[in-house]
C-alpha cells in the first residue's frame, strides 16, 4: 500500500463521527439493536437498575444496607459502617477498583462502558428505549427532526422530554437516597421545602444535569468528557480483546450484484449497517477507535446481516489485533500476569484487613507525667485514660476487670459511657497492692467485657516501688 492510500485509509482518525465538515454537531439516530448480545445487555442492565433503584430501601438491623455519605465521611457497606478512622481499608478498596478497572481493560478492552457503565445503561436501555417507543426508530426520528412544526410533533417532543425529565428527577432522588439515605429523603419530600433547601437544591441540580445529559449531550459524555475513554491508548495493546472487525476476511468489501463474478470480494458486503446501529456514529471497519465503547450493536446487526446472505457469522467479534491477524484465540501477557498480580495482593489485603477490622477500637494509656499515687493499707494506684470508639449503631455498655495482677480499678472521673457511633474517654484508677508489684514496671492486662462476653484484652503497664 502506498503513502497516499495509507493516508486516506487513516483519514478517518483526523474526524469525529459526531462533527460535520462544517465543525458543526452531527446529530446520531442509531437504529433499534436487537440480538443475542443486545438481550444479554438488557439482562444486565435490568439488574443494574434494580440494583440502583432497590438498594437504598434495602435495610439491615434497623440500617441501610450501603451508604455513601460523603458530607459526613460515613460509609455503610453491607451493613458495617466505614468512617475516617478506616480510612486505610477504604484506600485499599479503591486502589483495588482502579486496578480491577485497569486489568480488565488490559485484557477485555471496553466492555465496562458497553455493560456496566451507568451512562450507557441508563442512556441505550432506558432513554433511547423510550425515545423510540415515542418517536419510532432512526428513519423516523430523522424525519421528524427535520419536519415542520405540527401537533403531533410538538405531542411527541413534549411527552418525550417530559418523561426524560421525569426519569432524571427520580435518578436524582435515588442517587440522593444512596447519600443521605431513605429516611432524610423522605423527610426532604414530605417536610416545607424551607427546612431542606441544601437538599432541594442538589436534588434540582442533579435532575437538570441528569435530563441534559440523556436528552442533548448524550455519547459526547463518552467521547468529549469520559476520561476512562482516553485511557484506552495507554491501556490497550495489540493482545487486548476488543470489538474487532475481522479485515482478513471482510477485504475488499462490495455489494452484492446479481449476475456479476465476485469472487474478488471478501465477506464483507458493505451495507452500512454496523454504523447505522452504531450509538456514536463510528465505523468499527476502520478499527479499533476511541469512540467504540464495545455496546455489541454492531456485532447483532453483522450476524444478522451474514445469516441473511448466507455467509460465517463473527465477520465482527470480540478479538484481539493479533488475534485477527494471526488467526490465533487469547494469550496471558506479562502485562496481565503483573496486574492480575498486584491485584490478588490488594485484594488478599483488603479481605485480611476487613476480617480483622473491629466494631470497638479500645485504648487503655496510663496518663502522661503522673506517677504512682500512694493509697491506704499498703496499696498504691495509676491513673489510666481509656478511648473507646463504638463504630456500631446501638450503645454499647462495657465493662473493665483487671485480669493480672490482682487488684482493683476504680473510675476516676464519668461513668463509661459508649453511645452509637462515638467516641467516649474517660478515667480510671489501677489499684494494686505492693505485695503484688514485682519491680518498678508491672506488666498489666484489662478485660474488656460487654452484656457478660470479653470483646478484648488490653495490655499495658504500671508503675511502683515493689513490695517488701
Amino acid at each position: 500500500m502506498n503513502e497516499e492510500n495509507k493516508a486516506d485509509k487513516e483519514q478517518f482518525r483526523d474526524t469525529l463521527g459526531i462533527v460535520s465538515k462544517e465543525g458543526k454537531r452531527k446529530w446520531i439516530f442509531p437504529k433499534k439493536p436487537k440480538g443475542r448480545f443486545h438481550s444479554a445487555r438488557a439482562v444486565v442492565s435490568a439488574i443494574l437498575l434494580l440494583f440502583f433503584f432497590g438498594t437504598p430501601f434495602i435495610r439491615q438491623n434497623g440500617q441501610p444496607f450501603f451508604l455513601f455519605n460523603i458530607l459526613e465521611r460515613k460509609f455503610i457497606l453491607f451493613g458495617s459502617v466505614f468512617g475516617p478512622h478506616d480510612f486505610f481499608i477504604l484506600l485499599i478498596a479503591t486502589l483495588s477498583i482502579v486496578v480491577f478497572i485497569v486489568l480488565f481493560t488490559v485484557v477485555y478492552g471496553r466492555v465496562f462502558c458497553g455493560w456496566i457503565c451507568p451512562q450507557t445503561v441508563f442512556m441505550e436501555m432506558v432513554f433511547r428505549k423510550i425515545e423510540y417507543i415515542i418517536e419510532g426508530d432512526a428513519l423516523k426520528q430523522r424525519a421528524l427532526k427535520v419536519a415542520p412544526w405540527t401537533a403531533e410533533k410538538f405531542i411527541k417532543k413534549f411527552s418525550k422530554h417530559l418523561i426524560f425529565f421525569a426519569i432524571s428527577f427520580i435518578i436524582a432522588n435515588t442517587f440522593l437516597a444512596w447519600v443521605i439515605g431513605t429516611d432524610k429523603l423522605f423527610a426532604v419530600i414530605t417536610e416545607s421545602p424551607s427546612m431542606h433547601l441544601t437538599e432541594l437544591f442538589a436534588t434540582t441540580l442533579f435532575s437538570l444535569i441528569f435530563y441534559i445529559v440523556f436528552s442533548w449531550f448524550r455519547e459526547q459524555a463518552c467521547i468529549l468528557v469520559c476520561p476512562y475513554g482516553r485511557l484506552q491508548s495507554v491501556l490497550l495493546d495489540q493482545t487486548s480483546i476488543v470489538i474487532a472487525y475481522d479485515y482478513l476476511r471482510g477485504e475488499p468489501r462490495g455489494r452484492i450484484r446479481k449476475h456479476e463474478n465476485q469472487s474478488w470480494m471478501g465477506d464483507c458486503i458493505d451495507c452500512g449497517q454496523c454504523v447505522e446501529v452504531c450509538p456514536t456514529g463510528i465505523d468499527i471497519r476502520n478499527g479499533t477507535q476511541l469512540e467504540c465503547i464495545n455496546c455489541t450493536a454492531c456485532i447483532d446487526v453483522c450476524n444478522f446481516i451474514m445469516k441473511k446472505v448466507k455467509l460465517p457469522q463473527g465477520l465482527i467479534r470480540f478479538a484481539s489485533s493479533n488475534g485477527i491477524e494471526e488467526r490465533t484465540g487469547f494469550k496471558l501477557t506479562p502485562r496481565v500476569v503483573g496486574y492480575s498480580i498486584v491485584l490478588v495482593i490488594l485484594i488478599t489485603l483488603l479481605t485480611v484487613m476487613t476480617l480483622n477490622r473491629t466494631q470497638v477500637d479500645i485504648s487503655i494509656l496510663r496518663t502522661p507525667g503522673l506517677l504512682s499515687q500512694e493509697q491506704p493499707e499498703e496499696r498504691i494506684s495509676n491513673l489510666y485514660d481509656v478511648r473507646i470508639h463504638n463504630k456500631t449503631f446501638n450503645p454499647m455498655p462495657l465493662q473493665l476487670k483487671l485480669k493480672v495482677p490482682d487488684g482493683e480499678i476504680k473510675f476516676a472521673g464519668s461513668p463509661l459511657t459508649n453511645p452509637a457511633q462515638t467516641i467516649s474517654e474517660s478515667k480510671f484508677l489501677i489499684i494494686l497492692r505492693r505485695k503484688n508489684i514485682r519491680g518498678m514496671v508491672t506488666p498489666v492486662i484489662v478485660e474488656v467485657y460487654s452484656g457478660g462476653k470479653k470483646i478484648d484484652e488490653i495490655k499495658t503497664t504500671f508503675l511502683g516501688k515493689a513490695g517488701q
